[in-house]
């Protein structure tokens, strides 16, 4: 395994390649989660890059940017062991040069729950993930699951810029109890940890409810924020029930759609998010 740390170094590698190219954008931090994805990339392509570079772009004013994560050489293990063929390393410099002053926003998409949330965060990762594309030259980009409107944004980056990549959305992997696999799980405190759980579960009832013939995104709403339970450290940030491709917000559940929650445990921000629709069993 290769570790690039410059453009000119990761041109070059790219001129090399024969055949198809996967590719990984990280922040590094990585788990389960992230390795699935490398493994995947590289059973489907001849060569696979993974990016780790904590963005700052995509960090609000009072977000944890500073305290993030960066087990690198741990990072870099994993990679090794997951078949990936590149890790691109790029310090902030070679991202963002001085007078760096162009950003991409994509419209409708980041509307809505995170991009309500967290104004501009979605501007930050579509501008990097654009530059980290025009760089690597991916045949295929794999992103998670578990942040569902990033990648519907990104597919739809993709789309409207032809760019000549394929998005491939894996499922998302979780940890005992359904905890969905995040960076920012070890914030957690043991107790918080044990706590955590109740999200998904939270989630799937709604999904069951809905399975079973409520049609109502404001009953689904109630029922959902009665379930999260009354631990101490819990404040919800959101919950929706949106359309899967544009993540809008949904008049009437009358087809498959995508339930999505954050939420703070603690001073831990979770995020989650499951397919559910008429009698579709929700997952």
């Amino acid at each position: 395994m290769e570790l690039i740390q410059t453009k000119k170094e990761l041109r070059e590698f790219r001129n090399g390649v024969r055949g198809s190219l996967g590719f990984v954008p990280t922040m590094g931090a990585l788990h389960e989660g992230h390795a699935a994805l490398i493994r995947q990339s590289a059973g489907e392509n001849e060569r696979t890059v993974v990016s780790i570079f904590v963005n700052p772009m995509q960090f609000g004013p009072r977000e944890d940017l500073a305290k993030y994560p960066r087990p690198f050489e741990r990072d870099l293990d994993i990679c090794r062991e997951t078949g990936a063929n590149v890790v691109y390393a790029p310090d902030h410099a070679d991202i963002y040069p001085a007078g760096f002053g162009s950003t991409v926003e994509v419209s409708g998409v980041g509307n809505h729950w995170c991009g309500a949330s967290r104004p501009g965060h979605f501007v930050g990762v579509a501008t990097v993930v654009l530059k980290l594309l025009n760089r690597v030259q991916a045949d295929r980009l794999y992103l998670g699951q578990k942040d569902a409107q990033q990648a519907a944004l990104l597919d739809k980056m993709v789309l409207d810029l032809d760019l000549e990549t394929e998005v491939v959305v894996c499922p998302t992997i979780r940890g005992a109890g359904g905890l969905a696999l995040s960076s920012r799980n070890q914030y957690l405190s043991p107790g918080e940890k044990a706590a955590a759980p109740a999200l998904y579960r939270a989630l799937m009832e709604c999904g069951r409810q809905i399975k079973m013939g409520q049609t109502s995104p404001q009953k689904i709403a109630e029922i959902f924020q009665g379930l999260l339970p009354g631990y101490d450290g819990w404040r919800l940030d959101y919950f929706g029930v949106a359309d899967p491709v544009t993540m809008s917000p949904v008049p009437v559940i009358d087809r498959k759609v995508r339930l999505l929650a954050a939420a703070f445990l603690g001073t831990t921000r979770l995020i989650d998010n499951i397919s559910a629709g008429p009698g579709l069993e929700p997952g």
